[in-house]
């Protein structure tokens, strides 16, 4: 059976979009990028909000990860291509092999579907979209890097109190925070 899991890079006051939409200050270290790797291994299936869904698929399919990149960006892309990613969207109408487009309104019984019949974690990434399937999700990570924005897209636009409690908490050495909420 699998998992939900919500995870995003934030800045410390919780921002995966400086007030601009700029979200360079995300970008990781090896150290950190090496975790993402390690997460992705245990990755059933990508859950992508159109936006960032489009922000990853070209460049880790067709553009990065290629000759001459670090390894471990090399790594990452090839775990990417071979998971299967689904992207929640109203508007795209055509993806290539390898993602399946699921409209909003079939949103939540995907998910629970894919929770039955995928074995490793769902990775939901887009804050809207996590937010959309808030109930659903059984875990939060956290990558809070050393910066503040003052502004932005916050991690998870929830108009309500979600209770956690934190099962693990780690620094790597670029700053980087990471934190694991399960629901309390």
């Amino acid at each position: 059976m699998g998992k939900v899991v919500y995870g995003m890079h934030t800045s410390m006051d919780g921002y995966i979009e400086g007030p601009d939409g700029g979200f360079g200050f995300t970008v990781p270290a090896e150290d950190v990028h090496q975790a993402a790797n390690d997460q992705v291994r245990r990755c059933g299936a990508f859950l992508f909000g159109r936006r960032l869904y489009e922000v990853m698929e070209k460049p880790w399919t067709e553009q990065l990860g290629n000759e001459g990149a670090p390894a471990v960006e090399r790594e990452f892309a090839q775990l990417y291509r071979r998971t299967p990613r689904y992207v929640f969207s109203d508007t795209l109408q055509s993806v290539p092999d390898g993602v399946t487009i699921v409209r909003r309104k079939d949103a939540a019984s995907v998910v629970e579907r894919l929770k039955r019949e995928v074995d490793g974690n769902l990775e939901i990434g887009g804050a809207e979209l996590a937010a959309s399937l808030v109930d659903l999700i059984d875990e939060f990570h956290v990558f809070a890097f050393p910066v503040i924005v003052g502004g932005g897209k916050p991690y998870l636009p929830v108009e309500r109190e979600v209770r956690l409690r934190m099962v693990e908490q780690r620094s790597f050495e670029s700053g980087v925070l990471f934190r694991r909420f399960v629901r309390a």
